[in-house]
């Protein structure tokens, strides 16, 4: 299978970049299977659900979240009934919605996708290693699942990398999300599970992870709030990570960042 995760769509131009690129790569590219975390596409908070049709009608199987995955508050509702939007998996059980699902892929194969929040300089939340590998192994990848990923809405890289080496060998794909910079650590790892720290994210880069530079400069510099934070929105990019999978054992062959449009380096995959 070849399989695009995008991160974090960060507010309007975030969505604009979605909508520009992700239908000429799907043409392009040919991709089977399309994931994309959408828990700043609203606002740079949350996921709306005009927002989240957004996502899908531009090409998304379907969409993750993180820790703002409730600050919109009709997120409730729509989580509590369409299955293509995830919360993560270490949430209460008394939060609506799932953290895990295997969906059918157009091309008919099943992909697993669990979305966790990582616990390091982040708020309390459940184990998220204990209830990511409790879903893996109710699905496990090359018996039930076709491919396994995971999105690992984490703050700290160590954090990302410790999820990869724990699950090496039994998902196709773990990425971290949250920071919005992408990282350049993008590897298979021995068990065969393809790694990357943190895709990036959609929106633009001529700012502070996505937030007009001003207001956030100004409270590094005087540790005082003057107004809210905006979103950037003039010259946004595409952000995430390719990988290719074994259609046997549903381990990665091959992983590839993928970064285009706006002020930062562009990487599009390349295949024999």
């Amino acid at each position: 299978m070849r399989i695009l995760f995008l991160g974090d769509v960060m507010g309007r131009s975030g969505r604009r970049a979605v909508t520009d690129h992700l239908p000429d790569l799907k043409r392009r590219y040919q991709f089977d299977f399309v994931i994309i975390n959408g828990e700043n596409a609203s606002h740079g908070r949350g996921l709306t659900e005009k927002h989240f049709e957004c996502l899908l009608e531009a090409g998304a199987d379907m969409v993750t979240l993180g820790d703002h995955a409730f600050d919109q508050r009709e997120t409730l509702g729509v989580i509590a009934r369409d299955n293509r939007l995830l919360r993560p998996i270490n949430m209460s059980d008394a939060a609506p919605g799932r953290g895990a699902m295997l969906y059918d892929a157009p091309n008919g194969q099943r992909v697993l996708v669990v979305n966790a929040l990582g616990r390091v300089f982040m708020n309390p939340i459940d184990d998220p290693f204990y209830a990511v590998e409790k879903a893996i192994a109710d699905c496990p990848l090359g018996d039930v699942a076709d491919a396994v990923i995971v999105d690992f809405h984490a703050e700290a890289t160590s954090e990302m990398q410790a999820m990869g080496q724990f699950l090496d060998g039994r998902a196709s794909l773990v990425v971290g999300t949250h920071t919005h910079i992408p990282t350049a650590d993008h590897r298979v790892l021995k068990g065969g599970t393809g790694l990357m720290s943190d895709a990036g994210m959609c929106g633009d880069y001529d700012s502070v992870i996505g937030m007009d530079a001003e207001e956030p400069v100004n409270r590094f510099v005087t540790g005082m709030t003057r107004e809210r934070f905006t979103p950037a929105d003039v010259d946004p990019s595409v952000c995430g990570v390719v990988i290719e999978t074994d259609n046997r054992t549903g381990l990665c062959t091959s992983i590839q960042p993928l970064r285009v449009g706006g002020s930062i380096g562009q990487a599009l995959p390349e295949f024999d």
